[in-house]
C-alpha cells in the first residue's frame, strides 16, 4: 500500500492510499481457499470444487470484500504509523472507476485532537455554599405527607361542595359540536376541588354541587394540549355527582410515619431531613462545579476540531427543536433559537474544549473508572430497558467501545472534577437554599448546569406537560398525590433517605456538561481509542465492484 499525504492544515489531515491489484488479489486467494472446502457445486464431490470455477462465480462478490477489507486495515495502517488520534470517524471514500483487476485509490480526510497545552490547575479558588437544613422545611414537607395521607368523609346529601373537598362523578366529554371525543368518558373519578390536576375551569365548576346533581361544564383546552384536535378548543363535560366528602384533619403523628411503612415519625422526620440535606449537597456541588469550569475555560484556550463543535452543535439544536415544538408558540420559539445559533455555536464549542481538556487532566493525574465502577453502570443502564432486552444491551455495550466510552463518560468526568476539588482552596460560606439556587441560576456565560453549559437568555423555557386527554380519573389521581409518600416508602424498605424529584432547574439542551461527558471521541480516548479504522466507506460509482464496508 502507498500513501500520500494530500493536506496537513491546522487539525485537517487527508491522505491517499493507493491498495494495489496484487493486495487485493491475494485476499481474494486466502478468501477462496478459505471457501473451497465449504462449497457444494452439481458435478462435484463437496469440497471439491476447483478454485478457478469458485473465483468465475463468485469473484464479483469476494473482491468487493477483499476491497473492504484492505481499505478497513490501511486506514488501521495509516492510524497507527502516523499516530493519528481522530476526533470523529474519518472519511473514507473509494474513488470512482474503480475496476477489478485494477488498483483501488482510497481517499482518507479526517480531523485529529489538538494537542492540549498542559492543565494549569494549580491556584484554584473555590467558594461552597452550604445550606443548613432548616427545622421549617422538614416541617413542610412532613405536612405534605399528611396532607396526602388525609380521611375523606363523607358529607350529607344536601352538602355544597366546597374548595378542598373530594368529589366523585361520572363525566362524558364533547367537543363543541356535542360529539364524544375518545378519552373523554368516564366512571367514578375522584376530584380534588383545588388541587389544579385537572384542565382549567373543570374544578372550579364543580364548587356548588351537591351529590346526585347533574351539570355541564363549559371548558377550553389548553393551546399546548397534547391531544391536538383539542388544544384550544372549547368542550363540555356532562357531570354525574356520585358522592362528596370532606377532608379530615392532617396530622402529623406517628400513625403518619406507620402509615408511610416507617416504625416512627422520628425515623420518619430523620429520612426528609437527611433527604433535604442531599439535595442542598447536590446544589452545592453544582454551583462549585460551573465556578470550577468557568475558571479553566478562562485559563486554556486551544484549537478544537470543528467537526467535533459541529456533532455538539447539533445535540444542542436538536433538543432545543424538541423543547420548542412544546411551548405555546413553537414558531415564535424557533425563531428565538434562530436568533441564538451564534450563542449555540459557542457554546457547543466550549462544551468540546473543556471535554477535551477534562479528558486531558485525568489521564495525566491517573483518574480512572475501575471495571467494578464500569460494571455497575451498566447494571444501572440496563435497568431502563425491558427484562428481557437487559443482556441484550450489555453484551452490546460490551461489545462496542464507543458506547461503553459513551456510559463511563459521565462518571469518569465526575471524578476529575471530585480531583479537582481536592487541589482547589476551599472557603465555606453559609446561605439559603434561595441564595444557593439564585447563584446557580444567575450564572453568566455558557457554563450552567451540573452537566450542561446553558443559560436562560439563550434559550426558551420549558413547558410543564400537557395535562392528559381526560380529567385524571382516581387512581390516576392517587398516583400524582402519593408520590413523595412511595419515595419514602421504598427509602424506609432500602434503609436508606428517600429519593426525591430533583430541585428545579433551567432547561439544559443536552444531557452533558461538558464534551467529555458525550462526546465519543473524547470518551474513546479515555478508554480503548477511538474506532476510526472501522469508518464506514462511501460507496461509489463503481462499475463493478461497489465497495461499502460494514462498520
Amino acid at each position: 500500500m502507498q500513501t500520500v499525504e494530500t493536506l496537513n492544515e491546522g487539525l485537517k489531515r487527508a491522505y491517499t492510499l493507493t491498495i494495489t491489484a496484487k493486495d487485493i488479489d491475494a485476499k481474494v486467494d486466502v478468501e477462496l481457499k478459505r471457501l473451497a472446502p465449504q462449497m457444494k457445486m452439481p458435478g462435484f464431490r463437496p469440497g471439491k470444487v476447483p478454485a478457478n470455477l469458485i473465483r468465475k462465480m463468485h469473484g464479483p462478490a469476494l473482491t468487493q470484500d477483499a476491497v473492504n477489507a484492505a481499505i478497513q486495515e490501511g486506514v488501521q495502517t495509516l492510524v497507527a504509523e502516523k499516530q493519528l488520534r481522530p476526533a470523529m470517524q474519518p472519511s473514507v471514500e473509494l474513488e470512482d472507476g474503480y475496476d477489478i483487476g485494477k488498483d483501488a485509490v482510497v481517499k482518507v480526510e479526517l480531523e485529529v485532537l489538538p494537542q492540549v497545552p498542559a492543565p494549569a490547575i494549580d491556584g484554584l479558588k473555590l467558594e461552597r455554599l452550604t445550606v443548613p437544613v432548616a427545622d421549617e422545611a422538614v416541617t413542610e414537607q412532613l405536612q405534605k405527607f399528611a396532607d396526602q395521607q388525609k380521611k375523606w368523609d363523607d358529607a350529607a346529601d344536601d352538602y355544597v361542595a366546597q374548595m378542598g373537598d373530594l368529589v366523585t362523578v361520572d363525566f362524558v366529554g364533547k367537543t363543541a359540536d356535542g360529539v364524544a371525543f375518545d378519552g373523554g368518558t368516564g366512571t367514578d373519578m375522584g376530584v380534588e376541588l383545588g388541587a389544579g390536576r385537572l384542565i382549567p375551569g373543570f374544578e372550579d365548576q364543580l364548587v356548588g354541587v351537591k351529590t346526585g346533581d347533574d351539570k355541564v361544564l363549559n371548558v377550553t383546552f389548553p393551546e399546548e394540549y397534547q391531544e391536538k384536535s383539542l388544544a384550544g378548543q372549547p368542550a363540555t363535560f356532562d357531570i354525574t355527582v356520585k358522592s362528596v366528602k370532606t377532608a379530615g384533619e392532617s396530622a402529623i403523628d406517628e400513625d403518619l410515619a406507620k402509615s408511610l411503612g416507617l416504625e416512627s415519625l422520628e425515623q420518619l422526620t430523620g429520612l426528609l431531613k437527611g433527604q433535604i440535606e442531599q439535595e442542598h449537597n447536590g446544589l452545592t456541588r453544582t454551583h462549585m462545579k460551573r465556578k470550577l469550569l468557568d475558571q479553566l475555560a478562562e485559563g486554556h484556550d486551544f484549537e478544537v476540531p470543528p467537526s467535533m463543535v459541529e456533532a455538539e452543535f447539533n445535540q444542542i439544536w436538536s433538543q432545543l427543536q424538541h423543547e420548542a415544538t412544546h411551548e405555546a408558540d413553537p414558531e415564535a420559539a424557533m425563531a428565538e433559537m434562530e436568533g441564538e445559533r451564534d450563542d449555540y455555536r459557542k457554546i457547543a464549542e466550549r462544551r468540546v474544549r473543556l471535554g477535551l481538556l477534562l479528558s486531558e487532566i485525568g489521564q495525566a493525574n491517573g483518574v480512572e473508572v475501575s471495571n467494578q465502577e464500569m460494571q455497575r453502570l451498566l447494571a444501572q443502564a440496563a435497568q431502563q430497558y425491558p427484562a428481557e432486552q437487559r443482556q441484550q444491551f450489555m453484551q452490546y455495550v460490551q461489545s462496542e467501545p464507543m458506547a461503553a466510552a459513551q456510559l463511563r463518560a459521565p462518571l469518569y468526568e465526575d471524578k476529575v472534577v471530585d480531583f479537582l476539588f481536592e487541589k482547589a482552596e476551599i472557603t465555606d460560606r453559609e446561605a439559603t437554599r434561595e441564595e444557593l439556587e439564585a447563584a446557580i441560576e444567575s450564572e453568566d456565560g455558557f457554563a450552567s448546569g451540573t452537566h450542561v453549559h446553558d443559560h436562560d437568555n439563550h434559550k426558551p423555557k420549558k413547558k410543564a406537560a400537557a395535562k392528559k386527554a381526560k380529567p385524571a380519573s382516581d387512581d390516576t389521581a392517587a398516583d400524582e398525590t402519593v408520590t413523595d409518600e412511595a419515595q419514602v416508602s421504598d427509602a424506609a424498605d432500602e434503609a436508606k433517605p428517600a429519593k426525591k424529584a430533583p430541585a428545579k432547574k433551567k432547561a439544559a439542551p443536552v444531557e452533558a456538561e461538558t464534551a467529555v461527558t458525550e462526546s465519543s471521541p473524547v470518551a474513546a480516548e479515555n478508554a480503548e481509542g477511538t474506532e476510526a479504522a472501522d469508518a464506514p466507506v462511501k460507496k461509489p460509482r463503481a462499475k463493478k465492484a461497489p465497495t461499502k464496508t460494514e462498520a
